[in-house]
């Protein structure tokens, strides 16, 4: 059967769930910790970061608040640490993610140490930060649910925010569906990445939702392989 690229699909993801158990969520995070590193994923947010710092955005009497929303694994957020202590920034990191497992998963990885780690769900979160950061979260939502992720950072996200996630394409889905048995990674990701690309977007897709959001002066942008980011810079 053809795939239709033409909008977004509406197939469920293994590890959205919620019978998974622990080993197996485990063993999801760490290879798609290995798709993230081959893929170039942590690219577009720590050059999001540095455009704000360059900027002059940045808190100077303070920790800048950093929150990672659906933090999975935690490797974004341990390279926003590197990235900042190379910079001698002072940050305070944030994970979110709705299923307990991930937090009890990503505090045992070396490098993790000063990192909060919440289990929760996003609009339950109180208390804000000065940059909200997602990476392979947005797709995982329908479009409404998605309009609302944008009006919250919207609200709560005090110098920006940056969506970090798939573009929609076919070389994508049958390289990825490829690529993920030549690499034996596990089944679910084998499953899961494809589905993730035909859940992701196009251009005219955040055209859409960024208007249903009311996110004026919202930027999109691809990134090299496949990726389709957003970022929002606050007015100052």
């Amino acid at each position: 059967m053809a795939v239709d690229f033409s909008r977004r699909a509406d197939a469920p993801e293994f590890m959205d769930a919620p019978d998974v158990d622990l080993a197996t969520f485990r063993g999801c995070l760490v290879d798609l910790a290995k798709v993230n590193r081959l893929t170039l994923a942590y690219r577009p947010t720590l050059a999001f970061l540095t455009r704000l710092h360059a900027a002059g955005l940045w808190p100077q009497d303070r920790p800048a608040v950093i929150l990672d929303v659906g933090c999975g694994y935690g490797d974004m957020l341990r390279e926003v640490a590197r990235w900042a202590r190379a910079r001698s920034l002072d940050v305070r990191l944030i994970g979110l993610d709705r299923n307990p497992f991930a937090g009890d998963v990503a505090e045992r990885v070396p490098g993790s140490q000063g990192i909060q780690w919440l289990a929760e769900d996003l609009f339950a979160h109180a208390g804000g930060a000065d940059i909200v950061l997602s990476s392979l979260f947005a797709h995982h939502l329908d479009d409404q649910a998605l309009v609302r992720f944008l009006e919250w950072q919207e609200v709560n996200a005090r110098l920006g925010w940056f969506v970090n996630d798939l573009e929609r394409h076919p070389v994508s889905y049958y390289g990825f569906s490829i690529l993920s048995r030549l690499m034996a990674w596990h089944p679910f990701v084998q499953h899961d990445g494809p589905v993730s690309i035909r859940r992701a977007f196009r251009p005219d897709d955040w055209a859409r939702l960024l208007a249903e959001a009311g996110a004026r002066g919202a930027r999109v942008e691809p990134w090299f392989p496949f990726r389709l980011c957003v970022s929002r810079v606050r007015p100052s």
